[in-house]
């Protein structure tokens, strides 16, 4: 496939395994008592930087992503299996996006994100079992799995980038600069996707990317100005690429700077150096390199006048700029975990979904009215009650919990407040 800067990834993690009701038979032993045990947690979805993997086209090709869930328990308090988490590699420099913004940053080699985590396993009725209720013949459910739609994001990672108008001589510069054998012809945007190279010595080595080239209203859009220009972001120091043979220099290094202020403020303060290319095409080169102010270095990629100096220049301006910048770090943005239980519509009715909460209703007789008392009592502790009247129940609609359908009445107590939440009775 070719190179892929952003994709669209659905992933589920695995479900939780069910706790098992089970009760201990041997012989020759009565009353053994519960036995089940607890279902595996189900395989969380985790993003991790891999440095050998340099764009998104696998994901692109395989869009739909789930992790094993978890086995459910067995007799004999044997647990299920816990479902293998799936890792999918990224490339550094990675953000990752969902419906309401950012999940995570991923900057360096094994940096990683939990992108959807897999549901808990059920407990068993062994481990449910308490002191007024020893032998339960109920056990909880797994956790339902987490879906999730990503977008994702690479935003390359360079120590210099090489930016300037189409056809300035940037991909030929990359091949003169690295071992980098860029695409290169003699039209605009031969360049459509980053390229990167290492620059330098085994001692001081660093990474050149060549960033496609800029149009002017880039920063608005124009030109797929905003896929070429979130390339820039991460590198530390730019190299204002410049073809001395156009019209006005001085003209595009204006657009180009324009540009990059006008897309981040940032990019205008960032340590930087004017080159001027295709040196060789021109016969007054310092004089044109001279509009564009001091300190332009002037080069020809064709027969290689100064190259060796630029080189020098670039690392001591990758160097001065890797110390002036605090260390890359991946961030991860932390949200609250999924809720206890979850209220959603069905018809005319409504359906309450959470281990807990089910766990209570499997586990009541409804037959007997002491029960189903405690069982509204602590159905209305849990936050069912001010749940169902949030989302705007009316008395006498249907709820349901587990397959077990119960008629939401309003409370009629002497304490009861107007607006408070009302009861589900069975």
């Amino acid at each position: 496939m070719p190179f892929v800067d952003e994709c669209t990834v659905f992933v589920t993690s695995g479900k939780g395994g069910d706790g098992s009701v089970s009760m201990h038979s041997e012989p020759y032993k009565a009353r053994g008592g519960p036995d089940g045990g607890n279902g595996g947690d189900g395989g969380s979805v985790i993003l991790q930087v891999d440095t050998g993997v340099h764009d998104l086209s696998w994901l692109a090709d395989h869009p739909h992503q789930r992790a094993a869930p978890g086995k459910s328990g067995r007799s004999g308090k044997r647990d299920g299996r816990e479902g293998d988490d799936l890792v999918l590699k990224v490339p550094d420099g990675t953000v990752v996006f969902d419906e309401r913004g950012l999940v995570a940053d991923l900057v360096g080699d094994g940096a990683r994100a939990v992108a959807a985590t897999g549901g808990r396993g059920g407990r068993g009725n062994a481990s449910i079992a308490t002191a007024r209720n020893r032998a339960p013949r109920v056990a909880e459910p797994g956790e339902s799995p987490e879906e999730r739609t990503l977008h994702l994001e690479l935003r390359t990672v360079a120590d210099v980038g090489l930016v300037g108008l189409p056809n300035a001589g940037k991909s030929t510069l990359l091949s003169r600069l690295t071992a980098a054998k860029p695409k290169i012809a003699a039209y605009p945007f031969t360049t459509l996707t980053p390229n990167l190279g290492v620059a330098g010595g085994d001692a001081e080595r660093f990474v050149v990317a060549d960033v496609p080239g800029l149009i002017e209203g880039a920063a608005a859009g124009k030109g797929l100005g905003h896929r070429f220009l979130r390339h820039i972001v991460r590198c530390r120091a730019l190299v204002l690429v410049v073809d001395l043979s156009a019209d006005d220099p001085a003209a595009d290094l204006a657009v180009l700077r324009a540009e990059l202020a006008a897309y981040d403020a940032a990019l205008a303060a960032r340590p930087a150096v004017v080159v001027g290319t295709k040196a060789d095409l021109v016969d007054d080169a310092a004089a044109r390199a001279a509009t564009l102010g001091g300190g332009t270095a002037i080069v020809s990629a064709m027969t290689g006048d100064g190259i060796e100096e630029l080189l020098d220049r670039l690392g001591l301006l990758a160097r001065e700029a890797a110390a002036a910048e605090p260390p890359r770090h991946a961030t991860v943005v932390l949200r609250p975990g999924r809720p206890r239980f979850v209220v959603t519509k069905h018809g005319a009715g409504w359906e309450v979904e959470g281990a807990k909460v089910e766990r209570l209703v499997m586990e009541t007789d409804l037959d007997d009215d002491e029960e189903v008392a405690r069982l509204q009592a602590r159905l209305k502790k849990e936050g069912v009650d001010r749940a169902l009247a949030a989302e705007g129940a009316k008395p006498g609609d249907e709820v349901s919990i587990r397959g077990r359908v119960f008629e939401y009445q309003a409370d009629r107590d002497p304490g009861h407040t107007p607006g408070e939440e009302e009861p589900a009775d069975a």
